[in-house]
């Protein structure tokens, strides 16, 4: 019941951000490793009042085994962020910041990338000290990419396109137009890399506010065009 208890408080506290407004996010634990057991917030209802009892349990299947809700169709990708990444939590928000920022890295050209396969974007973060907040990063005199795919309604397929690129992820995953996967070995170590990306995705969205307003020409004044 601790498990139940702890998560339903951090989806509560994740509600009252305003990062899954309505019944937006998905959000697991893990409940026991063998056999695999996920402990979820059913699908289709509001999240920041799922009570501990709500919960329910599915498999490595994705298939209910405990509680009376309905599993999300984005279990899917929770199971294969926990197996690739040995997540103990997975976190998934649908914030403003990472929702504009994701539709606006497939719209950006692509850099050359060596890795196979690759992703349909990145979001580059780059010199920020809340860098340091995610694991193994120590400086901010560094750079993330957080990979962006394009929005799926099959999500097996969409899962199997995510799987190689989790490796190499910033403990998070962009769906474009939808939000952001975060994760941790441990629902705490989660809610610290959701709090951290999505301060990340704020500022950087912001900061293209602030951009854009200062090479705005003032009134009279003609714009450089370079």
């Amino acid at each position: 019941m601790a498990l139940a208890e702890e998560l339903t408080a951090a989806m509560a506290a994740i509600h009252a951000r305003g990062w899954c407004d309505g019944t937006g996010g998905n959000f697991s634990c893990v409940q026991q490793r063998d056999p695999l057991q996920l402990l979820m917030a059913p699908s289709g209802v509001d999240k920041g009042q799922v009570q501990p009892a709500d919960l329910i349990v599915v498999d490595a299947a994705g298939q209910v085994i405990g509680g009376m809700g309905k599993a999300s169709a984005e279990t899917a990708l929770h199971l294969e962020i926990v197996g690739r990444c040995d997540a103990g939590a997975v976190l998934h928000t649908h914030s403003q910041a990472a929702t504009l920022l994701s539709r606006r890295a497939l719209a950006e050209p692509r850099r050359g990338q060596d890795s196979n396969p690759k992703p349909d974007g990145v979001v580059l973060v780059e010199g920020l000290e809340m860098l340091k907040g995610l694991e193994g990063i120590t400086t901010h005199l560094t750079s993330i990419e957080i990979p962006v795919l394009a929005n799926d309604q099959n999500l097996p397929r969409l899962s199997q396109r995510a799987g190689p690129l989790l490796g190499d992820a910033p403990q998070g995953l962009l769906i474009a137009g939808h939000g952001l996967y975060a994760w941790g070995p441990s629902l705490s170590q989660a809610i610290r890399h959701l709090e951290i990306l999505e301060f990340l995705l704020e500022q950087s969205w912001r900061q293209l506010l602030l951009d854009a307003l200062i090479a705005r020409p003032e009134p009279g004044e003609r714009a450089s065009y370079g």
